[in-house]
């Protein structure tokens, strides 16, 4: 026999596995648990979401409408309240003047009078400075929530009765608040222009913001870049009664 014959056989060996089966395998196996994760979370909804849902602007927009609507709402329930607390013969005159002249400093009623309007707006897209000034930064070219401020504090100074700002009434509780250049208000979402209206006595008016340090700050701003400055003077104007929440949240009245 043959030196061959005699030799113990080599046991068979099994094939490699290519590379190409292993990945072919392993895309099945990622599909499979895709189809399961995306079955467990859907539970047999459609799981797509619009993407414009997912704009924060419109977000905002749809809060402000809706905020909009409850203002509406808490005025037509306060009508109704005020309707049904009427009183009755027993209530003296003086309790009811007294009343009226807390409604009336509560911002609550429609004021009527002579007036003003100041209107904010941001500079022209593509502005550049005028001779003289500093090429502006993009700060420099919008209305920020200091100037707001500062025309209301001023109109209130004037002796200002009632101040709308937009198309809402401002109260004691009132804050003017910007977050880029929107400004909030009261719940609400606007964007420039800005209107300011007081009613008051106009040439006071006009006297306290044409004092103020931070209007004539600002008016240099007008005169280097073109941020938009106009006042309006009215013979009658009328403002809206604050028609949202009067609750306090945050304050308490002394005792």
């Amino acid at each position: 026999m043959s030196n061959s014959a005699d030799s113990p056989t080599e046991p068979a060996r099994r094939p490699a596995l290519r590379p190409v089966r292993l990945l072919t395998a392993g895309v099945f196996a990622l599909a499979g648990l895709i189809f399961v994760t995306s079955f467990n979370t859907a539970k047999g909804t459609n799981i797509r979401t619009d993407a414009s849902l997912l704009k924060l602007s419109d977000l905002i927009d749809q809060r402000s409408h809706k905020n909009k609507e409850l203002g509406e709402s808490t005025a037509a329930v306060r009508d109704d309240v005020d309707a049904l607390a009427e009183r009755g013969d027993s209530s003296t005159r003086a309790e009811d003047a007294r009343l009226k002249a807390l409604e009336a400093s509560a911002g609550t009623q429609k004021l009527s009078g002579p007036g003003l309007t100041v209107t904010l707006d941001d500079a022209p897209p593509n502005a550049t400075a005028n001779p003289g000034y500093p090429d502006p930064q993009p700060n420099d070219l919008v209305i920020h929530q200091q100037d707001l401020q500062a025309v209301v504090n001023a109109l209130w100074q004037g002796g200002a009765k009632g101040i709308r700002v937009m198309d809402q009434r401002l109260i004691s509780t009132s804050a003017v608040r910007c977050v880029g250049n929107t400004l909030i208000l009261q719940g609400r979402v606007y964007s420039p222009p800005y209107k300011v209206t007081a009613v008051g006595d106009r040439d006071r008016l006009q006297s306290a913001l044409t004092a103020s340090t931070a209007l004539q700050n600002y008016q240099l701003y007008v005169k280097a870049y073109g941020l938009g400055w106009k006042v309006d003077e009215h013979e009658a104007v009328t403002l809206p009664g604050y028609s949202g929440t009067v609750d306090l949240h945050y304050a308490r009245p002394v005792e």
